[in-house]
């Protein structure tokens, strides 16, 4: 992975990041001003990645989606009234915490103080440097969301042990990042059953 550089290659390999765990990637262009629709419509799985980069979808021809095509997802934005509701289970979160969720997302440390989990020290610089390969996609002024609860004004959520969450899947306990901005929207979401 090339430093200081973002083109699909280096995206790809940052993506590895979630290679071992149940987290979805989409990326799509930003159609709406409202833009939960646009987050409905990644969830869906109805558009694609506006630079024709990678995605990552675990659920792929699993016979969860050929039963229920909307799998993992209870429900997704598709109207306004929708995007109101949705907007009730996420909170925007400042730049400054989105490496450290972008890490959480590739650990699935459900409700757990993720600096715990075994490899921690030994793998969190590679992982840090492949959520900072993904951050470097969103430019300033890009805006993030989170279904997360957290304590104080800059979560740092590798330490944050008891985590609130606005349930968003199917699964047991899931959380997500929404990146905003004036091209594109993104959505990282990791599922598990605890």
């Amino acid at each position: 992975m090339q430093e200081g550089r973002l083109d699909g290659q280096t995206w790809s390999e940052a993506l590895r990041l979630y290679e071992w765990v149940c987290t979805f990637v989409g990326v799509a262009p930003r159609e709406h001003q409202e833009w939960w629709l646009d987050v409905g419509a990644i969830m869906r799985l109805e558009t694609r990645d506006p630079r024709g980069w990678e995605s990552v979808d675990p659920f792929e021809d699993e016979e969860e989606r050929l039963d229920d095509p909307q799998f993992p997802w209870l429900d997704t934005p598709a109207t306004p009234a929708d995007a109101d509701r949705y907007q009730a289970r996420a909170d925007e979160l400042p730049r400054s915490s989105v490496r450290s969720l972008l890490v959480l997302l590739a650990v699935a440390a459900s409700g757990t103080d993720a600096s715990r989990t075994a490899g921690w020290e030994e793998h969190l610089p590679e992982r840090e440097r492949r959520a900072d390969a993904i951050l470097k996609r969103f430019p300033d002024g890009t805006r993030f969301y989170t279904n997360l609860g957290w304590k104080g004004e800059s979560p740092d959520f590798y330490k944050q042990s008891s985590r609130s969450h606005a349930s968003f899947s199917q699964y047991e306990w899931d959380a997500g990042l929404i990146a905003v901005n004036d091209h594109e929207v993104a959505v990282f979401w990791n599922f598990q059953n605890v």
